[in-house]
């Protein structure tokens, strides 16, 4: 439990790069200027309670897809095929400015941001958690690794944790940028959107490491085999 609590915090950190570039824009856009400075620290916190609460949402779906898989026996080259998926999907992405986006996808993504346009109309503190909730639905590439991490674990409770510490490694510099982003110059989240790509290829590698059972620790450690049935003497 705690090598996914702290994979899923470094992954959190390592994301907060493209927190900062790609959703910076919607973290300063909460309407919170007009309220009173401990009313600013609630919304703002509600907001990133609201995007946790998500992640482990979708850390509890996901886990339990991969128990499935787990049990079945295919953890290892399931890790290894994530991997060469999300890497081939950012070099088309990233690098070739090609996307794969089918119709229902963004059909759900357009409502999503539909429901956040209208709770951004008339913003009370309880709008700011649904905000932040609806915010973890919208498309990302840190958190489709994220949940390709949690798709490999061995347990629900596991992909749980790590989607939910995944989600707090990104608190501190989406707090420090709601808070302080008007400081933050804009050539410096430019320079962190860019890394973005470099980022996501680098976290696919290490999916791939993950599945060819390398024996070296946290990177590539040997996964489990699917568990047996227990053999009764009576």
């Amino acid at each position: 439990m705690w090598q996914a609590a702290i994979a899923g915090v470094l992954l959190g950190l390592v994301s907060s790069f493209h927190c900062v570039g790609m959703c910076g824009p919607l973290a300063l856009a909460l309407p919170v200027h007009h309220l009173q400075r401990l009313q600013q620290a609630l919304a703002i916190g509600l907001y990133n309670i609201g995007r946790v609460l998500t992640y482990a949402a979708m850390g509890g779906l996901f886990g339990w897809l991969g128990r499935g898989i787990y049990i079945a026996g295919f953890q290892q080259w399931f890790s290894i095929v994530m991997g060469i998926v999300i890497l081939v999907l950012a070099v088309l992405f990233y690098f070739m400015n090609k996307s794969f986006s089918p119709a229902w996808l963004r059909g759900f993504h357009g409502g999503i941001q539909r429901i956040m346009g209208k709770l951004l109309q008339k913003p009370r503190l309880v709008h700011y958690l649904l905000l932040g909730m609806a915010n973890g639905l919208l498309p990302c590439g840190m958190v489709y690794l994220a949940i390709a991490g949690a798709l490999s674990t061995t347990g629900v409770e596991q992909s749980v944790l790590f989607m939910a510490a995944f989600g707090a490694g990104t608190l501190p510099a989406m707090l420090i940028l709601s808070f302080f982003g008007f400081h933050i110059k804009l050539s410096l989240r430019q320079q962190m959107k860019k890394a973005v790509p470099y980022i996501i290829a680098g976290m696919a590698v290490l999916l791939i490491l993950r599945g060819m059972n390398l024996g070296i620790p946290f990177v590539s450690p040997v996964l489990a085999d699917a568990p047996q049935p227990v053999i009764s003497c009576h």
